[in-house]
């Protein structure tokens, strides 16, 4: 609660949230009024912004192959030339960005967004309506591939009606506004139809350099929609470090103000360095071992079975998180989410077990796994913990380590076995829409499942929270039991800052560099 609080406390010392606002989740909290209004002075006085400057990010993931498009990007970038229609709070309540109204009917179909006026795009058009329904348009297409393909598959209907847009779905959805937070879905002019990679937003700087791989900036757009309220830099930039020790030598030699991914195994020797804090946050994020459901071997469920009972979980937190995240249980949602049922059985390394299943699958010989120091901080390490728990199971894996460059675009996903991390998202609605939903582009493990695909539609048609709380309890155990991801652990997210940064603050439920919003936010003192 401490850490909601000061988060909160900043966003009002900021002018991102009412001081009524403020108050209002506070006493929900069970603090005291004296109390919060002391927490609010106290941040007044410690987060006034300051103006000017190059703001400085290092951050691991960037490849040659990147590009602005927002349907194919999961770059920091995007927050700062990109709006949404709406973002998720660290509380999980819905903050209005574009859109700043929605409503719907009782039945759930159809839902209503008020576009906000006087929101302009870097090329001097405003936002419209019909940007929102040709931007939401583009991104339901197939032909797109965007990664919010499978969030919108639900949409029957979109249309503009003066400054709303209307939109019903085939089916009924309680938690809508939500899918509509994906990052994905930036606004874009003609929905991005023309040049979708142009990286022409309304976010608060303007795309002044691209160089996909190695680094991006942009410049203070003077015409933002909040003024001087976010985007306190003349300039933002990007730089690619993917090398984990170069890039905390970057922050260390005065390079760069922030660095993304620390990984645990050296935060203690970070924290020793003069002026660097540690900024760690507990959310949604998960490590991945992902086995591809229709590609041989890994289409014998039996094999998958085996992987799944071979890995040494508390290993893998011990060892690899140095505690800083939790167990995982071969399913994408953790404590974190709504309707979480935490009475699902926790898998546990059993190699006696998996001896079964593995003879049981006819499987003989070596199992490749591709791993890459992109895929996750501490992934090369992890791979080879696992080669030795398999090894006491009987079988063999072989680790090929493949470049940064390229993971993403042809090792994950394609590969039959490989290493991922995915952030989370804000219901588990759209984690499961987005990654296992048999039509998702981004259905990481080729899982194809009918019966999963029906109940997560009836999830979200059903009012009733201990219904749906059901539902989801049982996709879970389809996923755990019959899917491809092998989900070991849930990571916290760890990023470092210099004591030039002011006004950082991540939230309990960010992810990385303040779910990308670090360099929008964020100011230098000095």
């Amino acid at each position: 609660m401490p850490q909601e609080l000061d988060y909160l406390s900043r966003r009002v010392a900021a002018g991102l949230m009412s001081r009524r606002e403020f108050l209002g989740r506070a006493t929900a909290l069970g603090v005291s009024a004296t109390f919060a209004n002391s927490l609010l002075a106290g941040a007044a006085k410690a987060q006034t912004p300051k103006k000017g400057g190059i703001l400085k990010a290092g951050v691991q993931g960037g490849a040659t192959t990147d590009s602005l498009d927002p349907a194919a990007t999961s770059s920091h970038f995007t927050r700062c030339w990109g709006e949404i229609l709406m973002e998720v709070t660290s509380d999980g309540g819905i903050e209005y960005r574009i859109a700043e109204k929605v409503g719907s009917s009782k039945d759930a179909k159809t839902w209503t967004m008020k576009i906000r006026k006087g929101v302009e795009f870097h090329n001097g058009k405003t936002v419209t309506a019909e940007d929102v329904v040709a931007t939401i348009g583009r991104h339901s297409d197939a032909k797109s591939k965007s990664g919010a393909l499978g969030v919108l598959k639900n949409i029957d209907t979109i249309k503009a009606n003066g400054n709303e847009v209307v939109v019903t779905l085939k089916e009924a959805n309680f938690e809508f506004p939500y899918l509509m937070t994906d990052f994905h879905l930036v606004i874009q002019p003609n929905g991005g139809k023309d040049d979708p990679a142009a990286g022409i937003g309304a976010g608060p700087y303007k795309v002044t350099v691209n160089e996909p791989g190695v680094r991006h900036g942009g410049e203070k757009f003077k015409n933002h929609w909040q003024g001087d309220k976010v985007g306190h830099a003349d300039q933002v930039e990007i730089i690619i470090i993917n090398d984990n020790t170069a890039r905390i030598s970057a922050l260390r030699a005065g390079q760069v103000h922030m660095v993304s991914k620390v990984d645990p195994k050296v935060v203690d020797l970070v924290k020793r360095i003069p002026g660097v804090t540690i900024q760690n946050v507990t959310g949604r994020g998960f490590y991945t071992f992902n086995m591809l459901c229709d590609t041989p071997p890994f289409d014998n469920n039996d094999l998958r079975l085996a992987l799944k009972l071979a890995i040494d979980r508390q290993e893998m937190v011990d060892k690899i998180l140095r505690g800083y995240g939790s167990i995982g249980n071969d399913f994408p949602i953790n404590e974190t989410y709504a309707l979480f049922s935490a009475d699902i059985e926790q898998r546990s390394f059993d190699p006696d077990k998996a001896k079964f299943h593995y003879k049981k699958s006819g499987h003989s010989g070596p199992i490749l796994l591709r791993t890459s120091e992109v895929a996750f901080p501490g992934a090369i390490e992890a791979a080879q913990l696992y080669q030795q728990s398999c090894a006491k199971a009987g079988m063999a894996i072989e680790v090929k380590r493949e470049p940064g460059d390229g993971y993403w675009s042809e090792v994950w996903i394609k590969q039959p076995f490989h290493n991922a991390f995915w952030v989370g998202r804000p219901t588990q609605d759209l984690m499961y829409s987005t990654a296992y939903l048999s039509t998702a582009p981004w259905n990481d493990t080729h899982f194809f499942n009918e019966k999963f695909d029906k109940l997560l539609i009836e999830a979200r048609t059903e009012p009733d929270e201990d219904k749906r709380k059901n539902l989801y309890r049982e996709m879970a155990i389809i996923v755990r039991d019959e899917g491809g991801v092998i989900a070991p652990m849930f990571n916290q997210f760890i990023d470092a800052t210099s004591a030039q940064v002011g006004g950082y603050g991540g939230g309990p439920k960010a992810f990385n560099l303040m779910s990308g919003y670090a360099l929008v936010q964020c100011w230098l003192e000095a």
